[in-house]
């Protein structure tokens, strides 16, 4: 289920659908940077650090962050934040295509806030070199993913009541959430548009 091959041919094919920014909005791009191993894609995921007054600190989350004045883009400030944040270069990477752009919901309010997924794809088995905002850097199997096989729930305070959400565990016992765990959905639906999510509690 969804081999490289396939998201490949499948991404060349999409229009995503972007969210024009007003004078205000504020601009965010991630990578979803893909491999194939051992004959099965994975995706890239950090742990963000934790950090007083972030409303995604400690996330599992993809590399990604705010765009800068001296980006030409929203794909050039995924490839630049992944960088800063891993040490991965994406320069010589396969862009394989953008998804439709999310906006930010932190702990359920709406910000003036978008967030555009660009989706690339490297060979072999790099070598990062998280900064200080990455606590670790982890690669996860996409298939068994979108398979539902990884979905998992877990308790998390949010405006002082404990709040069941809905997501994907990684090894190490690492929980996929949130905002993460939209842009996933996002993904395989775009990749299958007759795929189905897992019953969510």
């Amino acid at each position: 289920m969804f081999e490289l091959a396939d998201i490949r041919e499948r991404l060349s094919s999409h229009k995503p659908t972007f969210i024009v920014p007003g004078e205000a909005t504020r601009q965010a791009a991630v990578a979803i940077v893909l491999r194939e191993h051992q004959g099965h894609p994975q995706a890239l995921f950090i742990q963000r650090a934790i950090k007083a007054g972030d409303p995604w600190s400690g996330h599992m989350a993809f590399p990604g962050g705010h765009r800068d004045p001296d980006d030409a883009g929203l794909k050039e400030a995924a490839m630049r934040e992944t960088l800063e944040e891993t040490g991965l270069d994406l320069g010589s990477a396969r862009w394989l295509g953008a998804l439709n752009h999310e906006r930010a919901q932190p702990r359920g309010r709406v910000l003036d806030m978008l967030i555009a997924p660009h989706i690339f794809e490297i060979d072999g088995d790099p070598r990062f070199t998280p900064n200080h905002e990455v606590a670790d850097v982890v690669w996860a199997p996409l298939s068994r993913m979108a398979r539902n096989e990884l979905h998992d729930t877990e308790k998390r305070p949010v405006l002082g009541n404990m709040t069941v959400f809905n997501g994907y565990r990684l090894a190490g016992g690492h929980f996929v959430w949130g905002l993460t765990y939209r842009i996933l959905k996002s993904f395989f639906t775009t990749l299958d548009p007759t795929w189905v999510g897992p019953p969510e509690i």
